[in-house]
């Protein structure tokens, strides 16, 4: 008994002295641990700074778009500044035709892209597609190009074009289109009031096709197509007796001068209706596409031309243009369109227009069928031919200095002028207008004899009166198209005072 207790004794005290032998071990090696852990840590956070320096030191001094960056679509990533401008200028360039196409049914034409003055802003693209991954600081700069290599950044240019050019354009489009609208109108027939009915027809709708027009262009969806016109219906409007009555009704003026200072005061007829009003407006409950009205006119005591050619003392301009005189229902027209205007006296600040003079050309007004433009074709047309004496009154009130308020160039160049120096008219849809912009009345005279049509107009000439040169010169052409510009030039003593673009036009080849 007493031997197992004392063996009993000795073994714990040899398991004792085991576990502090492990103990001291396991002390011993628990710092060793700690000691390789933190090398470990160190040498690998060692090795990212070392990377994140490399990485950042090549980022900086890279001189290239970095990866997965795109201009209008087109891959400019790893290229420089210059290479990334000469691709997306280039993609542009070949993107953008010489002209836009437009239709509308089987009506066709289009808008020349050298007028509309397109612009992408390519450097400013440029320069924010190569700034990704550089403008920032280091850790953002970093973040920038990690994130490119896993999303796709498309930077689109900046755009602009001459968006009044384009909407003037469309507007004279619209004048032009076969099935225009066709507003109601009236003039004076000499005792007799003649009003015309109009009819429903189609307009162009301005700021729509524009728009439409301009987000094509931005998305370069212009070769091989045509853009299609955005029109409606819109019904001319209602005849108004009232305001119509109000604007021709007046009384006659005396006319007179005086000379110190020198003043024209010219007369004007006075003008009424030869019915009622209420009876007038009977007529016009009738369903017909032209009402007559008779008037009655009212003479001034002293007319404009009683006081003679010493109220216009001074020659303003003279303009003259040749026609053929074997022609002779053309020259018919001419001579018809002339005599309305012979004569015309224009006050300081009124317009004149010329549908509203020369009135609508008709069998009962002694027109004859003449060659004119159709869509296109030459064909026999009532009143062909009269579009000479507009463009022959148009360079006589250029040369006078006087404000073109309206003016439309034909769909072709005519025999009788250049390009842009033309000027032509539809009754009830394209007018020519000027404004006697002097100080002191003009008057109009003109004549049609012996193979010429010549205009001169008349006034009084001041200091800042000036010496007017027009010129023209064709700007381009294209297979279906002639682009064609038109020049004043002011001088004084023979210096230049100033000169302007006065028209922009686009006719079609024959």
């Amino acid at each position: 008994m007493e031997v197992k207790e004392k063996d009993t004794i000795i073994a714990t005290k040899e398991e004792e002295k085991t576990l502090i032998v492990t103990n001291n071990y396991e002390n011993r090696n628990h710092p060793d641990v700690l000691v390789i852990f933190g090398i470990f840590v160190f040498i690998f956070i060692l090795i990212i700074l070392i990377s994140y320096c490399a990485f950042t030191l090549v980022n900086t001094k890279n001189d290239k778009v970095i990866n997965n960056v795109y201009i209008k679509g087109i891959d400019v990533s790893g290229l420089t500044k210059e290479e990334a401008k000469e691709k997306i200028s280039e993609y542009i360039n070949s993107s953008v035709p010489e002209e836009i196409k437009l239709k509308h049914d089987d009506f066709e034409t289009s808008i020349s892209t050298d007028q509309l003055s397109i612009y992408f802003n390519v450097d400013e693209a440029v320069d924010i597609a190569y700034s990704l991954g550089k403008d920032g600081d280091i850790f953002q700069n970093n973040l920038a190009i990690l994130k490119s290599q896993f999303l796709r950044t498309n930077i689109d240019p900046g755009f602009s074009i001459e968006t009044e050019q384009l909407r003037n354009t469309l507007q004279d489009i619209s004048s032009k289109l076969p099935d225009k609208v066709l507003e109601s109108s009236y003039y004076i027939d000499g005792e007799n009031l003649i009003i015309t009915k109009g009819s429903t027809g189609c307009v162009i709708k301005i700021e729509e096709t524009a728009n439409h027009i301009e987000y094509n262009i931005n998305n370069l969806n212009l070769q091989n197509t045509s853009l299609e016109l955005i029109t409606e219906q819109q019904s001319p409007t209602e005849i108004d007796l009232d305001s119509i009555y109000n604007e021709i009704h007046k009384e006659p003026v005396d006319s007179y001068y005086t000379q110190n200072p020198f003043c024209v005061y010219p007369s004007e007829n006075g003008l009424d209706l030869a019915i009622s009003l209420d009876e007038a407006k009977n007529l016009l409950q009738e369903e017909k596409s032209e009402y007559s009205i008779p008037l009655k006119v009212l003479y001034p005591n002293v007319t404009t031309n009683m006081i003679g050619t010493e109220a216009f003392p001074d020659l303003l301009s003279d303009f003259s243009t040749k026609y053929s005189a074997s022609n002779t229902n053309r020259t018919t027209n001419l001579v018809l369109a002339a005599n309305k205007i012979n004569g015309t006296v224009l006050m300081p600040g009124e317009t004149f227009s010329y549908n509203k003079v020369v009135g609508e050309r008709t069998i009962a007004a002694g027109y004859k069928e003449a060659p004119i433009y159709v869509e296109g074709r030459v064909e026999d047309g009532l009143g062909g031919g009269i579009c000479q004496i507009t463009t022959t009154l148009y360079n006589a009130a250029l040369y006078a200095n006087l404000e073109i308020v309206e003016r439309r160039n034909h769909q072709f160049v005519p025999s009788y002028a250049n390009a842009s120096r033309d000027a032509t008219v539809v009754y009830g849809a394209v007018d020519f207008k000027f404004k006697n912009n002097r100080e002191y009345p003009i008057k109009i005279t003109c004549s049609v004899s012996n193979g010429i049509a010549n205009f001169k107009i008349y006034g009084l000439k001041t200091e800042n009166d000036y010496e007017v040169e027009i010129t023209s010169r064709v700007t381009g052409t294209t297979k279906t198209a002639i682009y064609s510009e038109a020049y004043k030039t002011l001088k004084k003593n023979g210096t230049v005072v100033s000169s302007e673009v006065i028209a922009k036009d686009t006719y079609k080849r024959h």
